[in-house]
């Protein structure tokens, strides 16, 4: 897709979207079909959460091995890159709500799969990778479809912040709501919850969204092309456009930085001297400023501050991980912890100027390229961080994901306005034609 074709929205407050009273949340659940998609997720969602708890615990059950069980746990991340890259296709070359119920069904066939007392240790491994495959393309899917749902403007933003912060929540009570469970009912029995879950959410999806056509039916060649060619088309179409590599580097390098003291909350806790009731306060403070900033910029701003916003807050929301160079306690790192969180407020502008910039036959593969990138990128971070936690004290690795962080985001800020086009100036009519063409622009106003 050459640049041109891009319809990206200038990220200078002057080509913002105009400005609009902030209505909040409540115009959002005033939709219908959201209602089910948000529904739907918080299911989804809940049911992935709970398989990931009871098959670690399973997992360690049956072998003993804290390998396997964190392996377990992990290969619920692994696969998003593989999942992402071959499948993106399927986003656009079906219609999105066959692909949404059917990546459902299908979770909920291998959450039946892994129930079985007779499944072995590998097939459990084996089923897990397949749940994390669909992944990529299920929140890919439904990401388009919500632009469908709620149109390309506000909503689709206020949307997309509603299904974060429900993500944002299932890490501060998912897990623990995932303990209590298993206190109640074996791990293979939390499983059989999971296929519940999973078939609840098929079933919102299915009978509270309209039938849409595939949004690149109209693009196959010669009738339909592989998937796999057309997924890979797709990806190098979104990856070879420059306005939209720089949004979804934005989307990606903060995040895949910001992760670092999470990844090592055990250990910093451990050098601090704070106890395992500090690993929970290392491990909540991100989420709960991504939320409550996130609450506050979707209902008290509008569209044009959020847009004025982006650029500024993406540069700057690594910055309060430098307080980490002086190893601080509680009392410090927590409030810095909070402070990167709120910094993601950013990705609601971000998600006006990224719908804006794709063409809707692309959208269903680009969002599913959004989303592989994020968790492989966070994923990668994780392992990076741990790995020089190995070498150096864990205070410099956070600290030094903070400036090394901020140098990149600053970089990608610098290319998104870049990248940014004005908008053409509005046409006239031709005073022989009445045709609008820019031409006529000056002439007219003289």
């Amino acid at each position: 897709m050459p640049e041109e074709a891009t319809r990206a929205a200038a990220p200078d407050a002057e080509d913002a979207p105009p400005a609009a009273e902030p209505g909040g949340y409540r115009r959002v659940f005033a939709v219908r079909e959201f209602r089910a998609v948000f529904a739907a997720h918080a299911l989804s969602l809940l049911g992935v959460v709970v398989s990931e708890i009871a098959l670690t615990v399973l997992v360690y059950e049956l072998t003993g091995s804290p390998l396997l069980s964190a392996l377990a746990f992990a290969l619920g991340m692994l696969p998003y890159l593989v999942g992402g890259m071959l499948f993106a296709g399927v986003a656009d070359r079906y219609p999105p709500r066959r692909v949404l119920v059917s990546c459902d069904l299908l979770c909920a066939a291998c959450a039946a799969l892994m129930a079985l007392p007779a499944t072995p240790v590998a097939a459990l491994l084996g089923l897990r990778c397949a749940i994390a495959a669909v992944a990529p393309v299920f929140n890919g899917t439904r990401m388009a479809t919500l632009a469908d749902v709620l149109g390309d403007g506000d909503l689709f933003v206020l949307g997309r912040s509603l299904l974060r912060m429900v993500s944002q929540s299932a890490v501060l009570v998912g897990f623990g709501l995932g303990g209590v469970l298993l206190t109640l009912v074996p791990p293979r029995g939390a499983l059989v919850i999971t296929v519940g879950t999973f078939a609840a959410s098929a079933v919102l999806l299915r009978c509270g969204t309209r039938r849409r056509a595939a949004p690149g039916a109209g693009r196959r060649p010669g009738g339909g092309t592989a998937l796999l060619r057309h997924s890979l088309a797709g990806t190098r179409e979104v990856l070879g456009d420059r306005r939209l590599r720089a949004l979804l580097l934005l989307f990606w390098a903060p995040p895949m930085f910001v992760v670092a003291p999470e990844a090592l909350a055990a250990p910093y806790a451990e050098q601090i001297g704070a106890g395992p009731a500090g690993v929970g306060l290392l491990m909540c403070a991100m989420p709960v400023g991504t939320i409550a900033a996130e609450l506050y910029a979707g209902s008290a701003l509008t569209a044009r501050a959020r847009a004025r916003i982006v650029l500024p807050l993406a540069a700057t929301t690594l910055l309060p991980l430098l307080v980490y160079a002086a190893t601080p306690g509680l009392a410090l790192a927590v409030p810095a912890l909070v402070l990167a969180g709120a910094g993601s407020a950013y990705t609601l502008g971000l998600d006006r100027w990224f719908v804006d910039a794709v063409p809707r036959e692309l959208r269903g593969r680009a969002m599913t390229v959004h989303t592989t990138g994020l968790m492989t990128l966070q994923g990668a971070g994780m392992a990076l961080a741990g790995l020089a936690a190995e070498f150096f004290a864990v205070s410099t690795v956070v600290a030094a994901a903070g400036a090394l962080g901020t140098a990149c985001c600053l970089a990608l800020a610098a290319e998104v306005r870049a990248t940014a086009r004005r908008r053409p100036p509005p046409a006239v009519p031709c005073p022989a034609t009445g045709d609008r063409t820019p031409e006529n622009e000056r002439t007219a106003e003289s």
